[in-house]
């Protein structure tokens, strides 16, 4: 399938203009969420840190290995589906989706531990910063891996076009970008 696009326009950026409108905001709506918690840390600093020490940064570190990994492998599926190569640009489809899915398993993990401990929704300023950025990022990846899914779908089916392939990775990258601003705000810095 020939793509006729001339990628060097600004009005045709990979994944399209649509797409790179969503992650600008969505990027401002987590910039403006982190920003807050920030605020809100500087007017109660103990109970922060406190609160903060009880989240398992391995956990988060992990966490982002899986997504900078299944990043990387989302953008080798881009340029081996520029090679026309379908098998191997469906393989690293399925390798980032792999890496959302272990994710999700461990932040699933990481969840139940919160709330065995009593540290839900509700807890204090600083778990309900936790859970609301975490779990809008949660849904993000969910949404990702519906995307990927479609692709492969597509991808099977030769219905798909290169920019369908790009507007999901422009999405899946978004998601790790919001990650690497999460991490170490919430499980690092405060």
């Amino acid at each position: 399938m020939e793509n006729k696009v001339d990628y060097k326009s600004i009005y045709y950026p990979p994944g399209g203009m649509l797409m790179w409108i969503v992650v600008f905001l969505e990027l401002i709506t987590f910039g403006m969420s982190i920003i807050a918690l920030l605020m809100s840390s500087k007017n109660n600093p103990e109970q922060f840190h406190a609160s903060s020490l009880y989240l398992n940064a391995t956990y988060g570190a992990i966490n982002t290995v899986f997504l900078l990994v299944s990043g990387f492998f989302m953008a080798t599926a881009v340029r081996q589906f520029k090679k026309n190569n379908t098998e191997k640009s469906l393989r690293y489809i399925y390798l980032t989706m792999l890496g959302g899915i272990l994710f999700l398993v461990l932040k699933s993990i990481e969840y139940m531990h919160k709330i065995d401990l009593g540290f839900t929704l509700g807890y204090d300023t600083f778990f309900n910063f936790y859970w609301l950025l975490t779990g809008f990022h949660v849904i993000h990846i969910v949404v990702g891996l519906v995307i990927l899914l479609s692709l492969q779908y597509s991808i099977k089916k030769s219905t798909v076009m290169l920019e369908d392939i790009e507007a999901g990775a422009a999405f899946w990258h978004m998601c790790d970008l919001i990650w690497l601003l999460l991490f170490p705000v919430l499980y690092l810095v405060i």
